[in-house]
Parts: structure tokens; C-alpha cells; sequence
């Protein structure tokens, strides 16, 4: 079966700066060593039947001051067909981001940005000034990446008010904004919400980032519960490699995905076809 990877990460920590990355900034999880070191294509194996045929790599800190960086060293150094989701910084003044888009927009890889917002995206989203750049992104064509936690209800309203707004704009939701390995009451109702924005496409990734040892089981009723929500067609499965291997390694985190009880049909769309559409391959 044949695969598109809508979300991953590769490091080249000589070229890059990778502040998150360094033992002595946050996060401060104790098996960081895992991730600390260069991830390059040559890193994505997988085991047959499965084929990966292209990945969408999404920024990860190589110099969020000039994010084409990150851009460049990629195209230099990747050979399968890839896109990129380059950082940016929603609060740059609207004629400072409209300049940084334009650059980024040059680059033949880039189909979106990614602003973290995190813990700050309550306050974010409520500036007029983060309201005028995602326009700007609107009329780039860009597709914009948002990561923050799905369980928190006042976020997932003011992110649904943003996705109402820009209705010209393709959102997308980073690791199907952190499902819990218990208690998913909160995170399945404001998905729900979220759902009714039909501009919005989610990626089931990043388990790791709730529970190292997520179990399959746990994972298989979180994508129900997101295919119940948004139907087939708007749901991807992805990796967030390297931080999988907190959990388990490449190969094997697709391995669990494919023994997912889900038609060969429904596989192809949550593993090839929907990632081929959003990413625009």
C-alpha cells in the first residue's frame, strides 16, 4: 500500500539551531537523548506492503527567524516528493509577514505555515493583528497548520470562530489536537464542534506526545471518533517521526495503522488519498 506521511520532521542539528532539541531548554522530557541527533529521508523505512511515496514535512525549529532555511536544506537533500509547512510568527506586523510569505511562497515545496500555538491560543487568535495575517495567508493559497490541545474548550471556540471567519482558508489540525489515552469526553465534543468547519482537516498523529506507551486499541477509538466527526475524507493518519519513537519506531507505528479493522478502501483514503488532496501532491 502506498503511503504519504503528512507529518514529520528531519533534523540536521550542524545546519540547524533546534533550541527545543538542547538538554537545558524545555521541554524537559527525560528520554529526549532519543531525538537528539540528525534524522534524515534515509531514516523513513518502512516494511513491505507498505511504500512510502511522499511525506509532508512540517518545521521543526531549524531557525524560526529565517524559516527559508529550513526550506532550503530540505530541497537540497530530499529526493522523494515532498511538501513543506514552513514556521512563521502570526504576531509579525501585517507588512513584515506579507514579506516573509512572499519569500517562503518562492520556495516550489511550500504549501503552508505553522504557528504553535499552545497554551497561547486564546489570546492569539482574539488579536485583530493575527486575524489580518491569516487573511494574508488566505490569499497566498497557503494552508494553515494549528497545534494546540483539543481539550480545552475556550481554545477549540476561539479557533472555531477563526475557521468561520476565513472560510477561504484550509485549516489544519496538528495530532488531532492531543486525545487523551483516558477520559475523552471533552476532546470528542469539541471535535465535534470543530467538525462543522468544513475547511478543516485533522491528522491523527503524536500519540506519543499523551501517553508513551498510547495503546492501538485506544488509538483505533480515537479515529473512530474523528471519522465520526468529519467522515473519511477529511481524516490522515501520520507519524510525527522522530518523536514516535518515544513510542515505538517507524515502521512499526504504520504497522499499527495498517492492522487498524478498516476497509482496504478506507485505509487507502486515511493513509494516501486524503494527504495526497490536502497537501496538494
Amino acid at each position: 500500500m502506498k503511503i504519504i506521511d503528512p507529518h514529520l520532521h528531519l533534523f540536521s542539528l550542524e545546519d540547524g539551531n533546534y533550541g527545543w532539541l538542547k538538554p537545558q531548554n524545555p521541554p524537559f522530557w527525560t528520554d529526549k537523548t532519543i531525538i537528539h541527533r540528525d534524522f534524515h529521508e534515509k531514516d523513513l523505512s518502512l516494511d513491505s506492503p507498505l511504500a512510502l511515496t511522499g511525506f509532508v514535512h512540517v518545521e521543526a525549529g531549524f531557525d524560526n527567524a529565517q524559516p527559508w532555511r529550513e526550506i532550503e536544506w530540505l530541497e537540497a537533500s530530499c529526493y522523494l516528493p515532498f511538501k513543506s509547512i514552513a514556521c512563521v510568527d502570526l504576531t509579525l506586523p501585517q507588512d513584515a509577514f506579507a514579506v516573509l510569505v512572499d519569500k517562503l511562497t518562492q520556495y516550489q515545496t511550500v504549501v503552508g505555515v505553522r504557528h504553535i500555538l499552545d497554551d497561547d491560543a486564546v489570546r492569539l487568535l482574539n488579536l485583530a493583528s493575527v486575524q489580518d495575517n491569516l487573511r494574508t495567508l488566505a490569499e497566498n493559497n497557503l494552508i494553515f497548520e494549528a497545534q494546540f490541545d483539543a481539550n480545552d474548550t475556550q481554545a477549540v471556540e476561539a479557533f472555531f470562530d477563526t475557521t468561520r471567519q476565513h472560510a477561504d482558508l484550509q485549516f489544519v489540525l496538528n495530532h488531532a489536537g492531543f486525545p487523551p489515552s483516558e477520559n475523552d469526553k471533552p476532546w470528542e465534543i469539541n471535535l465535534q464542534r470543530l467538525s462543522k468547519s468544513k475547511n478543516l482537516w485533522v491528522k491523527a498523529s503524536g500519540w506519543e506526545m499523551s501517553d508513551r506507551h498510547f495503546s492501538v486499541k485506544t488509538m483505533l477509538e480515537r479515529i473512530n471518533a474523528l471519522i465520526a466527526c468529519l467522515g473519511e475524507e477529511r481524516v490522515m493518519l501520520a507519524s510525527n517521526f522522530p518523536l514516535t519513537l518515544f513510542r515505538t519506531t517507524y515502521s512499526g507505528l504504520w504497522a499499527d495503522y495498517l492492522a487498524l479493522p478498516y476497509s482496504e478502501m478506507t485505509l487507502k483514503k486515511l493513509c494516501f488519498e486524503n494527504a495526497n488532496q490536502c497537501y496538494r501532491f
